[in-house]
């Protein structure tokens, strides 16, 4: 008779700092695994904390509470065996995965790889484990490691295979950016494969900030084949049994010389005997496995809805306003509102001048019918004319320029961040990636909010977005073509005087995003984009520019990461900075 084991992985949505909050819904899932009659339970990384809890570590009260919250999670562990991840609070502090089972602490594994980079910085807080444990479950042989662990070809994992580990959790907060997890799942796969062994990658779901987690938790016998795979941008907990003798292992062990040095490198293997059976009545898994990656237009707009959504939610907003321009980016970032909090709690405002076409305020009055959203109207001009006496004799005798243009963006930024303050209601920002390089928005304008949807989008996205929610409004509950169309095809314009279009002071989105892309992502030189064929000139504006803009972006509100490099935790650019290129 052949060994099964059955494997949960609790892919579940967790806010930074609840310990408590966060405690309760661990509980409830493991109470759902051992009805389900898992033999192991594996939760996210640093699940009682939050991820990533950041400076929330160098508070001792934190610290000592999520240690408290661990144990009472170990001791509720009754007849199933429990991966959970925590912070381990010893001479260091660890980024940490407490192992117990029936009611008791068996042992601790250590991150071993502190990821440094991008929106991580692990090593401020956290020191790196030397250690990689193997558990006996009734014979089976579990190897547990945490997220960037398992990355490395040569790692944690080879070690544990070389110690006889026949199953691999690992354990993850794996923040979402387009594309990624397609690349996860394929470095998953060929994992297991290289290894000749299960491997169970679990992953957080869910928005903290900028930050988005997309789960998309993976299980992969060891041929690579998926077995399993949680839902993307849901919660769900996620059951595998694993055929433990069905597939024979094909993976190559280590040479034992490379074996030697990774042992050198990351630290030493353990085993730890936990006892356990398989003489357990299972009821059937019923849920699907396998599910398809989302397309990426399509797992974008899913993310920044989620971000949206926890971002109001986790900090206690329930209503949202939006200034509708008639304009794509205000179309686009009403509906996501709309699809992450309920078109009832999101207002949209149109604020028009003398500059405003009568196609954009009917456009903006079509998209909230369309949305069935509330819309107000609160005309500016009043207010612009009021600015333009009062700076009229301060102004004699100079050129027209920016200044009076912006006067508008700012009158219409104080409206809604008066209206905000009159009710309780978070301003959305509007504006998007491009812009944001450039520097094409008004500081205290319309720059002016608490959430930014749209703050790491290219334009050029916004459109494919836009496209893609018209063709798919089933999925939200209402019907296709919310975005009126007229809002798509007309020339992008602020409207700030009489025919002004954006590509009045930028080069088209479609030439321009590309290159803020190359530099801004890429971090490619100026000789590099020339060299690949853009053009100089464009080049220069976007270098000139996104270095000039720095401190605006400082200025700016959060949002939601799509992309491989977001404005915010991934871009440090010092604003005092006389390094030029052009």
């Amino acid at each position: 008779m052949g060994r099964t084991f059955r494997l949960a992985l609790a892919q579940i949505n967790l806010t930074v700092g609840d310990i408590q909050g966060n405690t309760a819904k661990i509980l409830r899932y493991l109470d759902d695994a051992r009805q389900a009659a898992a033999d192991l339970v594996a939760f996210p990384e640093l699940a009682i904390t939050g991820y990533p809890p950041e400076d929330l570590l160098f508070k001792s009260s934190f610290v000592k509470e999520n240690v408290a919250a661990m144990d009472q999670v170990i001791a509720h562990s009754e007849g199933i065996a429990v991966v959970l991840g925590y912070v381990h609070l010893g001479e260091h502090l660890t980024n940490a995965a407490a192992i117990g089972y029936d009611g008791k602490l068996v042992d601790t594994y250590h991150k071993i790889f502190l990821p440094n980079y991008g929106v991580f910085d692990e090593e401020r807080y956290f020191s790196k484990g030397s250690v990689c444990p193997v558990y006996e479950i009734d014979g089976v042989k579990i190897g547990v490691n945490v997220c960037e662990d398992i990355w490395f070809r040569s790692g944690p994992t080879s070690v544990q295979r070389e110690a006889g580990a026949e199953v691999i959790v690992n354990i993850n907060a794996s923040p979402f950016h387009a594309g990624k997890s397609a690349e996860r799942h394929e470095m998953i796969c060929t994992r297991a494969a290289d290894n000749g062994l299960f491997v169970g990658y679990l992953n957080t779901v869910g928005g903290q900030d900028e930050l988005v987690f997309d789960g998309n938790s993976l299980v992969c016998d060891a041929t690579g084949a998926k077995v399993a795979q949680g839902p993307a941008f849901q919660e769900q907990l996620v059951l595998a049994d694993l055929e433990l003798d069905e597939v024979a292992p094909t993976g190559q062990r280590r040479p034992k010389w490379e074996t030697k040095a990774i042992l050198e490198q990351i630290g030493t293997p353990k085993s730890v005997h936990i006892s356990g059976s398989h003489d357990r009545q299972r009821p059937p898994i019923d849920q699907p496995t396998g599910n398809a990656v989302m397309e990426e237009v399509e797992e974008v707009y899913h993310a920044l809805v989620m971000g949206t959504r926890d971002y109001l939610g986790k900090t206690g907003f329930t209503k949202a306003m939006v200034g509708l321009s008639g304009g794509v980016d205000s179309a686009l970032t009403a509906a996501v509102a709309a699809d992450a909090l309920g078109n009832d709690n999101v207002l949209g405002i149109t604020m028009p001048s003398k500059y405003s076409s009568e196609g954009s305020i009917s456009d903006s009055k079509k998209l909230a019918e369309n949305l069935g959203m509330e819309l107000w109207e609160v005309p500016i001009e009043p207010a612009h004319r009021a600015f333009t006496g009062m700076l009229e004799e301060r102004f004699r005798d100079t050129q027209p320029n920016v200044a009076e243009e912006n006067v508008q963006a700012r009158i219409r930024g104080n409206v809604l961040m008066t209206i905000s303050n009159k009710y309780g209601w978070i301003v959305l920002t509007t504006g998007n990636k491009s812009e944001m390089a450039m520097g094409y928005a008004t500081l205290y304008g319309d720059m002016a909010g608490g959430f930014a949807v749209l703050k790491d989008v290219p334009k050029t996205t916004v459109y494919q977005l836009c496209r893609w929610r018209n063709k798919h409004g089933a999925s939200f509950g209402t019907a296709n073509g919310v975005i009126p169309q007229a809002i798509i095809d007309k020339p992008p314009s602020a409207e700030l005087k009489e025919d002004q279009l954006d590509q009045d002071s930028l080069p088209p989105y479609e030439v321009l995003d590309p290159v803020i892309k190359a530099y801004v992502e890429d971090d490619c030189s100026y000789a590099d984009m020339v060299g690949q064929g853009f053009d100089p000139q464009v080049v220069r504006q976007v270098i000139t520019a996104v270095d000039r803009n720095e401190y605006k972006r400082r200025q700016a509100p959060p949002g939601v990461k799509i992309t491989h490099r977001a404005f915010g935790r991934d871009w440090r650019l010092p604003i005092v900075n006389r390094y030029r290129q052009v």
